[in-house]
């Protein structure tokens, strides 16, 4: 009886064996089987999508609106259309975007560093679209014009081509100034390797809201501080950082004492 037991006992365990080898070889088939099919469906969704930006690349290169449309409905799936080649080889073999975005990075690189002696490395995002909008039509003869033209470029495709230049290290990043309509601040870009520590960003947004001007008592009634840390903010910006300008004859008698930050301030060039 006790052989017989043992008997039965080791004929159920390779009967168990052999039906955990069965499962494991149909998983394996199932396995192999959806993959296969997954790829089949990726090949099929990527044909139909290359067919749809070549067949749309003049739209998606030259019309800002069309271009973020497009951006939004990849993004939507997971696909960054105009990500460099390293990144997506085949978007640039299909879009050609990747001398496109290089060639508005260089243009970026030109304007903040040909600008840097007066804003001290920060200008308005709006401001640095408006110069390039300019720079990138003259550069095509002039006749640029509306959406469809060469030159035209958002703030949002600025904003990709300065994440594009962070492995750079020069420091070039976008920062949110402030508070406005729905809770969004003034866009910046700063292009020098230093951060922005928390009083100088209270100063930018203050200063925003005042066309550029801003001194100690404002700084001291808007937000509570003693006049010494308004004083220490402002002299570290204009003397640490060179990110304002001093006017020592402000008011209407000029013996007043008032900072001026380019950065939030409109220029005509």
């Amino acid at each position: 009886m006790h052989r017989l037991g043992a008997g039965a006992g080791l004929a159920a365990l390779q009967r168990q064996q052999e039906s955990l080898k069965s499962f494991d070889a149909l998983s394996n088939q199932l396995s192999t089987a959806q993959v296969e099919n997954l790829h089949a469906q990726l090949d099929h969704f990527r044909a139909a999508l290359t067919h749809f930006a070549t067949h749309h690349r003049a739209d998606i290169r030259n019309d800002p609106r069309f271009r973020h449309d497009f951006q939004r409905m990849c993004a939507s799936i997971g696909v960054d259309p105009l990500a460099g080649p390293r990144r997506g080889g085949w978007w640039e073999e299909a879009l050609g975007l990747g001398d496109w975005q290089s060639e508005l990075g260089v243009q970026i690189v030109d304007v903040c560093v040909s600008t840097r002696e007066r804003n001290g490395g920060l200008i308005e995002l709006s401001e640095l679209v408006r110069i390039l909008s300019r720079l990138r039509n003259l550069g095509d003869g002039g006749k640029g014009s509306g959406s469809g033209s060469a030159g035209a470029i958002t703030e949002e495709d600025v904003v990709r081509s300065i994440q594009a230049l962070k492995p750079l290290g020069a420091g070039y990043e976008v920062l949110e100034v402030g508070h406005g309509v729905g809770g969004g601040g003034r866009k910046m870009v700063r292009s020098v390797p230093k951060e922005l520590d928390a009083d100088q960003m209270v100063v930018l947004a203050v200063a925003a809201e005042q066309r550029g001007r801003v001194d100690e008592e404002s700084l001291v009634r808007k937000n509570g501080w003693t006049a010494e840390r308004a004083k220490a903010a402002l002299q570290n910006m204009l003397l640490r950082d060179g990110t304002c300008w001093l006017d020592e004859q402000d008011g209407p008698d000029g013996t007043g004492r008032a900072y001026w930050i380019p950065a939030v301030m409109q220029w005509d060039d």
